[in-house]
């Protein structure tokens, strides 16, 4: 599909997507994400659910700097900690 725009007509990346008619990635990966955590929440009491969302890979040492996001902090962040 061609819409003629290029980088100097400065149209923002919301406004080609209207266009388009093609979702934000970012919004389809955490849409995504909720749907995931809606499903483990729904499974049975004591199953891999806790395993899954607190599970952190080792790779032996340890990066510099701010430690990564994990799936459960956004979940507390937007829902609170109940």
């Amino acid at each position: 599909m061609e819409l003629g725009v290029s980088l100097r007509d400065k149209i923002r990346n919301v406004e080609i997507r209207k266009r388009t008619r093609i979702t934000d990635i970012a919004r389809r990966a955490a849409k995504l994400k909720w749907q995931w955590a809606g499903h483990i929440v729904r499974g049975r009491d004591g199953h891999w659910g806790p395993k899954v969302l607190e599970w952190q890979p080792r790779t032996g040492k340890r990066s510099v700097g701010r430690p990564p996001t994990r799936w459960t902090d956004d979940i507390r962040r937007v829902t609170g900690s109940r």
